[in-house]
């Protein structure tokens, strides 16, 4: 009963984040509330399985932490900006064809990690977080083509879920603050209910089981600029999930070896491309979880089983997956300023240690988010340019991302002449 109950509270804490990813992609994409229930439940269900693949350590994949995944919001921005430009087919080549990538790489990427370090990061996870911004904004507003934009019961709701969720952050503590976005969001759905904006229509007509199906959306095609838009974020996924590793490695008192990190990149790559064959989305570590975990003091993969047993259980029954398609376009708007504001606070907290370090490296953070931010908002600026150049530059983040990985290497990885003076001075 007692590890139940833990697996209970490990679900709930990274639920919010399970849910809302599709919710936010799948709404942005135009999905209907079938295929959006659908979406939901399938990432519940995949949850499971990329956490179990992780926690069942065997030779060939598992980190065989309490680790649990789920859908990463970095990949939110570029998800949304693929489907709108080359349809959601491609958005789902680029998701199989980025894990195939990770389970690829997973033996050595060690080395490959220092071309991603904070400064690098921090810079992308930062222009990911900015871009989503306008897309809360819109929503909160009640949608971008909602015909009541931005009337006042749409911004009264918006902003009260936002109110609402701050001060459950601000006044609660431990795990009841770690799931403030959910309970927000259930406010806000409540009161909407008595203003009649909920239409509970889609849980009616929601099956209460549901198998999984291959290419749900049907069969992926393959655009460059998503494959290396989705690579790139799967790279800076498990650059983040490395210091999940490392921080529960720490927690339970277990040294890990290199062979114990490829076989946790290997479980994630595999997760990507078994979400992407059944129509899911992209996944990493929950570092929510990991709080939880110091939390309750209970560091055992069995908890981490039941509550991805759990998942698994629940993304067979689409009924409770509609129920959280009926949020309305307003109050999940309040709720991703939060969460979307949270990602940039993330990126500027880990660029905050790396700036000082060199005038380079505010360099660095400077012309990729320019760079960045720039292409976002005009992307016809290389509209000219030879298509095999437009694969780096008709995406924002494409663009910043590379501008950052090329900035340190001419600013901290080339070697540089010191002047004369400067030797002399070391030689004496």
């Amino acid at each position: 009963m007692k590890t139940t109950t833990l697996g209970i509270q490990h679900v709930l804490a990274m639920y919010a984040g399970a849910v809302l990813v599709p919710l936010i992609i799948g709404s942005k994409l135009g999905l209907t509330p079938e295929q959006l229930t659908y979406l939901v439940a399938i990432d519940i269900l995949m949850s499971g399985v990329a956490t179990l693949l992780q926690v069942v350590k065997n030779r060939f994949f598992g980190i065989g932490l309490p680790v649990m995944l789920g859908c990463t919001f970095t990949a939110v921005g570029p998800m949304i900006a693929i489907g709108s430009q080359y349809g959601i087919s491609a958005m789902y080549g680029a998701i199989i064809v980025s894990g195939v990538v990770v389970v690829l790489v997973s033996g050595f990427f060690g080395k490959l990690v220092r071309f991603f370090p904070p400064i690098v990061t921090g810079t992308v996870v930062t222009i990911i977080g900015v871009t989503l911004i306008p897309v809360a904004i819109n929503d909160l507003g009640g949608g971008q083509d909602a015909a009541d934009f931005g009337s006042i019961s749409n911004i009264a709701l918006g902003f009260g879920t936002l109110f609402f969720i701050i001060l459950m952050y601000r006044f609660s503590k431990g795990y009841i603050r770690s799931i403030s976005i959910l309970i927000g969001l259930i406010g806000g759905t409540i009161i909407a209910a008595f203003m009649g904006k909920v239409d509970l229509s889609a849980v009616h007509q929601a099956s209460y089981f549901r198998l999984p199906e291959f290419f749900y959306f049907g069969m992926p095609t393959f655009e460059w600029p998503a494959i290396i838009t989705l690579t790139l974020v799967a790279c800076v996924s498990l650059v983040e999930s490395t210091g999940v590793y490392f921080a529960l490695s720490d927690m339970t008192d277990k040294k890990l070896s290199k062979e114990d990190l490829s076989k946790g990149y290997r479980a994630e790559g595999l997760a990507i491309v078994i979400g992407g064959l059944f129509s899911a989305l992209q996944y990493t570590t929950y570092s929510q979880n990991v709080g939880l975990l110091q939390i309750t003091g209970i560091k055992t993969r069995k908890v981490i089983m039941v509550a991805g047993g759990m998942l698994v259980a629940l993304g067979l029954i689409p009924k409770i997956a509609a129920f959280t398609t009926v949020i309305p376009t307003s109050v999940l708007g309040g709720a991703m300023i939060a969460m979307f504001g949270m990602v940039i606070a993330q990126g500027i907290k880990m660029l905050s240690k790396e700036i000082g370090k060199s005038t380079g490296n505010s360099m660095i953070v400077a012309c990729s988010v320019g760079m960045g931010l720039g292409v976002t908002v005009v992307p016809e600026l290389f509209a000219q340019l030879p298509s095999s150049i437009q694969i780096l530059t008709s995406n924002g983040i494409v663009a910043g991302s590379v501008t950052a990985i090329l900035l340190n290497i001419i600013f901290n990885m080339l070697p540089t002449k010191q002047p004369v003076a400067v030797l002399q001075e070391k030689e004496a």
